[in-house]
């Protein structure tokens, strides 16, 4: 009888499990694409302190290697090729304005009288 009534309760809840989510609101959304592109930035000021310290081990490498009379270039090329993203700044994206704010125009159909035959 138990595994009757277990049976019973979890099919009664899966069938809860496969219920749709409603869409989420414009706010959800907005705060959505600002965490998206905080993330992004974040990417950026990795990658931009990654470099800076790639060149620094690089100077320091070819610093190392030119008193011991080896190839300053083979030894490391600094990149000097990294950009600084700045400051996080987020701009929301406006929403698109509708394509004619104008209404339609109504055209208003002629009636006209058939001749009775």
């Amino acid at each position: 009888m138990k595994s009757i009534f277990v049976c019973v309760a979890a099919f009664a809840l899966a069938g809860s499990a496969f219920a749709k989510l409603p869409a989420p609101s414009d706010e959800a959304k907005a705060k959505a694409a600002e965490a998206a592109a905080k993330t992004a930035h974040g990417g950026k000021v990795e990658a931009y302190l990654l470099c800076k310290a790639q060149d620094k081990v690089a100077a320091r490498t070819n610093k190392v290697a030119k008193p011991a009379g080896k190839d300053a270039k083979a030894a490391a090329a600094p990149a000097s090729a990294c950009v600084d993203p700045g400051a996080f700044v987020y701009t929301p994206a406006v929403p698109a304005a509708p394509a004619s704010a104008a209404p339609a125009p109504v055209v208003a159909a002629a009636v006209v009288d058939k001749p009775k035959k």
